[in-house]
């Protein structure tokens, strides 16, 4: 496959993970980001809920710096890496996107998974595991843009993905994104070529 690594990027309730998964039934080894917060969360003996995930993303962020999640999980990508193509599920800030372009250049590829406000925040307060209330929400929107830089890798993204129907769509995008570009050339054709053929 021309391209090995892929990092889906979006606000909370786009539908990161249900892209990462479509990728991940593909092939893809997954790398969570997430997966750090929780695994702290637990090591630091605290309940799971938003203010105490929001609290270590934060202190990883302070002690790290805000690259902190791609400095971590980057043994994790490259192990996988030796043998399989990757997806990022949930990559967040500014300066992780730039550590991790540094790092691996073309092969990154970044996908955004975008749907407005209105539609995220339903989904949130939908959810079975840790649902949101609209201000909860409203809440963690601020705290991502604000304190983590999260505008800057959506804006940069190779491919935009609008997802505000079913999750049936979402995937069906997904699919058609991948097996072109199994198809592909890299080289000679530019990224907004494939991505207006999915919008």
């Amino acid at each position: 496959w021309w391209l090995k690594l892929y990092a889906i990027v979006g606000m909370a309730g786009a539908g990161k993970s249900e892209a990462a998964q479509v990728f991940e039934d593909s092939g893809y080894i997954k790398v969570r980001f997430g997966d750090i917060t929780d695994d702290q969360i637990k090591k630091r003996g605290l309940v799971v809920n938003e203010e105490n995930e929001r609290a270590v993303r934060e202190a990883l962020r302070k002690e790290y710096g805000m690259a902190a999640y791609a400095i971590l999980n980057r043994p994790k990508i490259d192990q996988a890496l030796q043998n399989n193509p990757v997806v990022i599920d949930g990559l967040y800030s500014w300066e992780e996107y730039k550590s991790l372009k540094s790092y691996y250049g073309e092969k990154l590829v970044v996908v955004a998974i975008l749907a407005s406000p209105a539609t995220r925040h339903f989904r949130l307060s939908s959810r079975t595991i840790r649902p949101l209330s609209s201000s909860e929400a409203l809440s963690r929107d601020s705290s991502e843009i604000e304190n983590l830089n999260k505008g800057g890798p959506i804006a940069m993204a190779d491919f935009n993905v609008i997802n505000e129907g079913s999750l049936q769509e979402l995937s069906a995008q997904i699919r058609v994104l991948l097996d072109q570009c199994r198809g592909l050339k890299w080289f000679a054709l530019p990224l907004t070529s494939i991505s207006s053929s999915l919008l």
